[in-house]
């Protein structure tokens, strides 16, 4: 029993000494969390007011510095992934304005409640590299499972979250953010802040970057953390004698953004207690962006401007420049020669207005050319005139002669291969008399405008190249021909001042690589606001960001444009008629009614000729005028020919009698498969209607392989067509080009989803081939109804089958007929089974997709493909 007794008593020892053991430990590990978090916030009790400026009661400067969670971007694709609010929020519109202006890929979710996702991954391979939530409410509110799945598929892949939070008059004063160690303070007004240096996403954000005075707005929210994996960026101070959270722990200063670098569960991500209204914040998102993808988002550190002084002889008395203007002109230079690298003014001439100003002003005239070799030089036209008002290209040659000749006999250098239409005329939409004189007088190689494809929204402004010459987009300043009083600046001289310093002429900068500014004569002289605005904003520039900025002469800066954005080369044709702007600086003698109405685009082989004839019978339907290279069909939207332009297209289209009633169309059978023919033509034309048709692709390949026999193809007189279909990649480059014009076009779901992409389905016509060829009275009045043409043409009373022929034909008066040319409805042999049982079994995925595709078009199953899909079965 002792025994016993002193076991119970040992026990109970033990027990109490275990029970004192935890108690300590607990104790201790609470201290040391609590200095822990004292020294990472470094919280600086005061009794007066931190300076934002006294860098060593920053609370980062004591702290450990931490290394963020490595990221290996080699597993997803470069493309955001957006959670907005609505399709209309504006956060969401300026965070999708900054991913469109980089050129950044995206793929935009309006966040659902439950937090459902969209899918994440395809193949194995993440689809996308960030996810960025405009509500960070919408992603710690998710749902468990879906939170689960976005979390494990970050981890997995290495994909960080971007998170804003914007506080209202309906949020508590503090609040946790589920799942993180992390408190939020909200409506908090905050004043001179400062950006974090040892803050590892920092890129083109200047650091330690001081801001000075009180931030937009009182509703800020701001972080409290005590966990190592959070980082401040960038951090405020309160404003006096404003309201703030009772409960909000006394600092100098307050983070609000943060960014986590991923210690605490594998992810990192950024946040940001507001919106993205403070230019600091567009700055450290662009950063983050960046940073959280590897640098597979990223922006170069280059940027490239242009000032254009456009019309330096043009201008009314009064509002020219005078000796001191130009000497001011020619200071500025110089001194923004020391912030950007080989900075010179760009200086647009028209001759005829030289010495056309005051006494004064004439000596300014003559003291430009006295320093000719300070500048870069460019011609307008010789009077100021819109070149698009010259309709033969002989009168536009006399005005650019005359304004060259007065370039040579003052000494203003003639070879920059630069020129400026007036008001960008004739420069697009195209007038191809203006660019074939600039090659002829002046050897032209660059333009500029700002009209492409369209002035708003500028981050859309894009470049071309054509006829040789390369366009460049053009950006605006906020300095017109009227602006030219700081004092009197549209919304006040504050207007001007907020553009420069964190706004839209600053973020001009930031996000286009290259940009090439329009102004004017009278914003040098007068109160020179262009000197004003260049000057702050390079100095400005320098001081924010890390941004390295120079300048090149025009045909160098258009090389390098093109070397960034190869994918521009290209133009992509608009409709002058859908832009007011646009039909303003148009020929007057063009027309829009020369465009079609509605297309039949193939795929060839499929009767496409006899339906072109079918319409051309009915009287209101008109097609273009033949071409001598490919007779009924213009091929324009599919190949080179798209280059020539569209007075070129339009050539090819009379003039409609009656424009309410009549349609034109044009019939390219080549248009189905091409990748580049949607996009063009609703680019173009994106009103108009689409007719193609469908036959079974088996029997399309065999008939174009004996149509290209009849026309003596190498290739198909030299291999069988069971060959041709079955050919490897180690077969002949003549077979192998045979076949992919045999089987490609037959690949027929992918290539209407194509289409879909760039035009609605009500403008979609489905035809079935073998009904067509069967009843196509039937398939005409389909057609007249889709068209919505008018009057009702009765195709039942015209049209008649011809035994010998094959198939149906006009009829005309006297019993007579009208059909099809002697190359259709060539007799051949049948395919033989082996190549048929191929080409079913090689078409059989495509045919289950087309009929997923009909089903969701509501449009039924032709009867070939029916039959098709019964062997699948």
């Amino acid at each position: 029993m002792n025994l016993i007794g002193k076991l119970r008593r040992s026990f109970r020892m033990l027990v109490i000494l275990l029970a004192a053991f935890c108690l300590a430990s607990i104790v201790i590990s609470a201290y040391f969390l609590y200095t822990g978090y004292k020294q990472e916030m470094a919280l600086v009790e005061t009794t007066g007011q931190a300076e934002c400026e006294d860098l060593k009661l920053l609370p980062y400067r004591s702290a450990e510095l931490r290394t963020p969670k490595p990221i290996d971007p080699s597993r997803t694709d470069p493309t955001v992934l957006l959670f907005v609010e609505s399709q209309y929020s504006q956060l969401g519109q300026d965070i999708i304005a900054i991913l469109e202006s980089s050129k950044f890929q995206y793929h935009m979710v309006i966040a659902p409640a439950k937090g459902d996702i969209p899918p994440l991954t395809d193949n194995g391979r993440g689809k996308y590299t960030i996810v960025i939530y405009e509500n960070i409410l919408k992603y710690v509110s998710m749902d468990s499972w879906n939170r689960e799945l976005l979390e494990k598929y970050c981890v997995e892949y290495s994909v960080s979250i971007i998170g804003f939070h914007k506080a209202n008059e309906n949020s508590s004063p503090s609040s946790r953010l589920k799942g993180l160690p992390l408190q939020l303070y909200n409506n908090v007004a905050l004043r001179d802040c400062v950006v974090n240096p040892r803050s590892p996403l920092l890129r083109i954000t200047k650091a330690p970057r001081l801001e000075q005075g009180p931030l937009p707005g009182q509703d800020w929210t701001v972080f409290q953390f005590n966990h190592s994996t959070y980082l401040p960026v960038l951090l405020g101070e309160l404003q006096p004698a404003r309201p703030t959270p009772a409960s909000l722990p006394h600092a100098a200063l307050h983070a609000t953004v943060i960014q986590d670098l991923g210690l605490h569960d594998g992810i990192q991500r950024v946040l940001f207690g507001n919106n993205l209204t403070f230019w600091l914040h567009k700055l450290i998102f662009i950063d983050a962006i960046s940073f959280l993808s590897g640098k597979k988002l990223t922006l170069s550190l280059d940027r490239y401007i242009l000032v254009d002084i456009d019309d330096i002889f043009v201008g009314k008395e009064g509002t020219r420049m005078n000796v001191n203007d130009v000497k001011a002109l020619l200071e500025t230079q110089n001194l923004l020669r020391t912030q950007v690298a080989n900075f010179t003014f760009n200086l647009g001439f028209s001759g005829k207005f030289y010495h056309t100003g005051t006494e004064e002003e004439d000596e300014g005239d003559d003291l430009l050319l006295r320093s000719v070799d300070e500048f870069w030089w460019f011609p307008h036209m010789w009077s100021h005139m819109q070149p698009h008002l010259f309709h033969n290209e002989s009168s536009l040659v006399e005005q650019m002669i005359l304004n060259k000749e007065f370039a040579m006999e003052h000494g203003i250098p003639t070879g920059m291969g630069y020129a400026v239409a007036p008001h960008h005329s004739g420069v697009y939409p195209v007038h191809v008399q203006l660019y074939e004189a600039w090659k002829k007088v002046w050897h032209i190689r660059v333009t500029s405008t700002e009209e492409y494809p369209h002035l708003k929204p500028a981050r859309y402004r894009r470049g071309f190249i054509h006829n040789g010459i390369m366009v460049l987009p053009r950006q605006t300043c906020g300095l017109f021909t009227h602006t030219i009083f700081y004092k009197e600046y549209p919304g006040g001289p504050q207007e001007l001042d907020k553009s420069i310093r964190g706004g839209e002429l600053f973020l001009t900068i930031l996000l286009n690589p290259i940009s090439i500014f329009m102004t004017h004569l009278s914003n040098y002289g007068n109160d020179r606001l262009g000197l004003y605005t260049f000057a702050n904003l390079a100095s400005f520039v320098r001081s924010s960001t890390n941004l390295r900025l120079q300048t090149l002469p025009p045909v160098q800066l258009a090389q390098k444009y093109f070397q960034l954005f190869p994918e521009q080369t290209d133009p992509l044709w608009q409709n002058p008629c859908d832009d007011k702007r646009h039909r303003d600086i148009w020929s007057r003698d063009k027309t829009c009614d020369h465009l079609p109405k509605f297309l039949v685009i193939g795929p060839q082989k499929t009767g496409t000729t006899a339906l072109y004839l079918f319409l051309l019978m009915h009287p209101s339907i008109i097609s273009n005028l033949p071409s001598p290279k490919t007779f009924e069909e213009v091929q324009f939207f599919n190949g080179n020919n798209y280059h020539k332009g569209i007075d070129w297209y339009m050539e090819f289209f009379p003039t409609p009698s009656n424009t309410t009633t009549d349609l034109l169309f044009e019939k390219s059978a080549n248009y189905f498969h091409s990748e580049e023919a949607p996009r063009r033509a609703a680019s173009l034309i994106p009103k108009a209607k689409i007719i193609t048709i469908l036959i079974d692709p088996s029997d399309r390949a065999y008939s174009w392989y004996q149509h290209q026999r009849s026309h003596e193809d190498p290739a198909a007189l030299r291999f069988n067509f069971y060959e041709v279909i079955t050919g490897g990649l180690r077969a002949p480059p003549e077979l192998r080009a045979l076949q992919r014009r045999c089987l490609e076009p037959g690949w027929y779901a992918l290539h209407i989803h194509r289409w879909l992409s760039h035009f609605p389905p009500s403008q979609l016509l489905i035809i079935d081939g073998q009904q067509l060829r069967s009843d196509p009275a039937t398939v005409m009045d389909e057609v007249q109804k889709f068209l919505g043409v008018s009057p009702h043409y009765n195709y039942s009373e015209a049209l008649t089958f011809d035994p010998q022929k094959g198939f149906w034909c006009q009829l005309l008066e006297g019993g007579k007929t009208k059909c099809l040319g002697k190359s259709k409805g060539r007799k051949y042999p049948p395919m033989d089974q082996e190549s048929r049982a191929f080409l079913s079994s090689y078409y059989r995925e495509h045919n289950v997709e087309l009929s997923k595709l009909l089903h969701r078009l509501g449009q039924p199953l032709p009867s070939w493909l029916r039959q098709e899909l019964q062997k699948v079965r």
